[in-house]
This record gives structure tokens, C-alpha cells and sequence, in this order.
């Protein structure tokens, strides 16, 4: 069984205390505690072979440059993708979009042309597209949300676009936790000409994901989620995408031959990679990859689902704690408000008791308005979470109701 068992000698961090009391860390959403493994491979890198990659001759380099191509098959292995060509490292959720939004909508996008994207989008998949739009005059559409924080798919087939060329859509939603279908938006996207950009940040830490299977033509996700490093993301294109792709930025590692007067670029998908790459983040990675593949989708859905339907039940104890979002689909993610307490009062009362969680608009602001609020509360929750965290919460917003009456 996945769960409390490990949590102290396979997460070092989860033993401390805070403010001298053990801490109750319900903040993965915004990121995820390391396993041992990702701390030790990251620092056996440093120590042992650290060098730069590519175009190296010398054993370190060599070295260096297996372990980092190495990572991105790991990669390419766990999001199912067929080649480790469509596989780029990038520093995150959010540049991939941005990769995505600059090159591939610059070179495609043309006036009056719709960007779908939809109301419970992270500013990540927001702002890139508006950039992009503001430049090439196209439209920024988002479709609506049902009452349960769902997507009527049913309904974003009538009113679709036919100028549509992209839906930019979250797999999961990182303030109502709603898993959406992203498959069946995809094949409606697909029959109707138009691509599908899947941002699986909150969903990789979660639920396994194989883009062959959703048949989505972009899909990016952060290693700080997923229990890696911070500073390393994955943008998977499909191949005839990418190479029809212009460079996002030039460089060193990305040619092929420069001139002063032109360049040619490299091949996938190290024509996407300027610069020195973050080796170290990607090796970490493939560590925190290869730690969750040992753990098994099976168990840790298995544990993540007992802890979601346990922390639903005890909250909905909680007097005057209004949950937003039912989807019938969702990862353990949940945000609130209590009473007329502010959502920052809450926290900051809770961060006392060694509890952390997170609290403003989430990168979500369009959403806070779709809800009414201008902030919330959010306990997001990890395997290595047990039920008396979530009662600690439970009674920890009881106090903070007190303290602020």
C-alpha cells in the first residue's frame, strides 16, 4: 500500500517540523516533495560527472550526454509518445506553451483566426495565446463552465468556431481539480481541422498519460510537479509538427551551420534546445519518473482516491467552508473559502499549526471571476499524504473560524 509508510525515509523533507510542529504539507499542487532518489541522483550528478553535452569528446561529456538523452526516453516512455524526437526539455509547463504559442501560432495563426482555450485555464495557457493573438489579430475564445466546474463538450460542439485552429485546454484543473476529456476534445478538435495543446501539469503527478491514446498534437508538463527538480518541463509535439516548427530562440546546440549571413538548424528535438541544458533537472527527472513507475498508477490512484474521498467527507464538516467544483472526475485538489474569513488569514493561521497550503487566485483569475471570489483556499494532496493531515487541516480551519469570529 502506497502511503505513510514511506513518506519519512523516502521523503526527507516530510519529518521536519514547522514552528515546532511536524509538517502537513498540502501545497503540491504548486509543487511536489522530492523522493531520496531524485535528491541523490541529482547530487551523485554533480559530484561524480558533472560536464556539459553534446559535441563532447572526453568521457565526462559522454557521460554527461548519456544520462541526459537517457532522461528523455524515460520521458518519451511515460507519456507514451513514440519517438524521443518529439520529447523537449524546457523549463517548464509554462515555456513549453509559450514555445508552442511564439512558433508554431506565429507561423500559423492568421488574422481572425480563434484560440479556444477555456474558463478554468492556468494564466500559463492564457497569457501566451493573447500575446501570440494581440501579434498575428486573432481571437482568444473560452468555453464556459457547467455549474460543477465540468466542460459541456456537447455544447463546445455547437459553438464551435470554424475559424478554431487550436484548443489550448488543462487536463486538470489546479483550483477545482476536474479532470477533463481531453481525448473526446481532441477528436472533436481533429474533425474539425483544428490542433489540441494538452497542459498536463496538474495531471502528471496524478494519472497515467499516454498522448497516442488522447491523440492530442502537443502536451507539456513540469518536473517540479511530478516529484523532480524545479527548472525542467517537457513539451512532447507530434514529430511533423516540430519539424515544421521555426526555432523559438537560436543558439548554441540548435544549428546545424551558421554563417553571418544565415544559419540551418539542428535536428529534433535538440533544434528546440539553445543553450546549455538543464542536464542536472533532466536527470532528476528520469529519477522522478522512474520513482513513480516503481510506485504504480494502479496504487497510487488507489491511495490518492481514499485520500480524496476522505478529505471531500471531513470537509464538507467544516461550518461555513464552501468547496468549489463536483466534477465527477478529479485529482485530489480542493479549494474553498470559509465564511467571510480571507483566504491569505486562513493560510497564514494554518501555517501556525505547521499545515501548508496555498491561498490567493491561483494563477487563475478568470476562473475567481467565473466563481465570484477573488481568492481562495487551496489543500492539494500527494500519495505520501495521510488521513490525519486532512483532520489536522479540518481541525485547524475550525480554529482559524474562532480566531477570526
Amino acid at each position: 500500500m502506497v502511503g505513510q509508510a514511506i513518506r519519512v525515509s523516502d521523503f526527507p523533507i516530510l519529518s521536519r517540523l514547522v514552528g515546532g510542529k511536524p509538517l502537513a504539507y498540502l501545497d503540491n499542487a504548486a509543487t511536489s516533495q522530492k523522493p531520496r532518489s531524485v535528491i541523490e541522483a541529482s547530487s551523485r550528478f554533480y559530484e561524480r560527472g558533472n560536464a556539459n553535452v553534446h559535441r563532447a569528446i572526453h568521457a565526462l561529456g559522454e557521460e554527461a550526454t548519456a544520462a541526459y538523452e537517457e532522461a528523455r526516453a524515460k520521458a518519451r516512455r511515460f507519456i507514451g509518445a513514440e519517438k524521443d524526437s518529439e520529447i523537449v526539455f524546457t523549463r517548464g509547463t509554462t515555456e513549453s506553451i509559450n514555445l508552442v504559442a511564439a512558433s508554431w501560432g506565429d507561423a500559423r495563426l492568421r488574422e481572425g483566426d480563434v484560440i479556444l482555450v477555456t474558463e478554468m485555464e492556468h494564466h500559463s495557457d492564457i497569457v501566451p495565446w493573447q500575446l501570440v493573438a494581440a501579434r498575428r489579430g486573432c481571437r482568444l475564445r473560452a468555453a464556459p463552465l457547467e455549474a460543477d466546474g465540468s466542460l459541456d463538450l456537447s455544447r463546445m460542439e455547437r459553438d464551435w468556431d470554424s475559424r478554431t485552429r487550436i484548443v489550448a485546454v488543462t487536463q486538470a484543473s489546479n483550483v477545482l481539480g476536474t479532470i477533463n476529456d481531453v481525448g473526446t476534445m481532441a477528436d472533436i478538435a481533429h474533425e474539425r481541422g483544428a490542433l489540441v495543446l494538452v497542459d498536463a501539469a496538474q495531471s502528471a503527478p496524478h494519472i497515467p498519460i499516454d498522448v497516442r491514446d488522447l491523440g492530442c498534437d502537443f502536451l507539456a508538463f513540469s518536473g517540479h510537479k511530478a516529484y523532480g527538480p524545479m527548472g525542467i518541463g517537457v513539451l512532447y509535439g507530434r514529430e511533423s509538427l516540430l519539424e515544421d516548427m521555426p526555432p523559438w530562440m537560436g543558439g548554441g546546440d540548435m544549428i546545424r551551420s551558421v554563417s553571418l549571413e544565415s544559419s540551418t538548424w539542428n535536428d529534433l528535438p535538440w533544434k528546440f534546445e539553445a543553450g546549455t541544458p538543464n542536464v542536472v533537472g533532466a536527470i532528476g527527472l528520469g529519477a522522478a519518473l522512474d520513482y513513480v513507475s516503481a510506485l504504480g498508477w494502479d496504487a497510487i490512484g488507489e491511495r490518492e482516491a481514499a485520500l480524496s474521498a476522505y478529505a471531500i467527507a471531513r470537509l464538507g464538516e467544516v461550518e461555513g467552508l464552501a468547496l468549489y467544483g463536483s466534477a465527477p472526475r478529479r485529482c485530489p485538489v480542493f479549494s474553498f473559502n470559509l465564511g467571510a474569513v480571507h483566504a491569505h488569514d486562513v493560510a497564514q493561521y494554518l501555517d501556525r499549526e505547521g499545515i501548508a497550503v496555498r491561498a490567493g487566485h491561483h494563477c487563475a483569475q478568470p476562473l475567481m471571476r467565473r466563481l465570484g471570489i477573488p481568492a481562495a483556499v487551496r489543500a492539494s494532496l500527494a500519495f505520501y499524504n495521510g488521513e490525519e493531515e486532512i483532520d489536522r487541516l479540518v481541525r485547524g480551519l475550525a480554529g482559524a473560524a474562532r480566531f477570526y469570529a
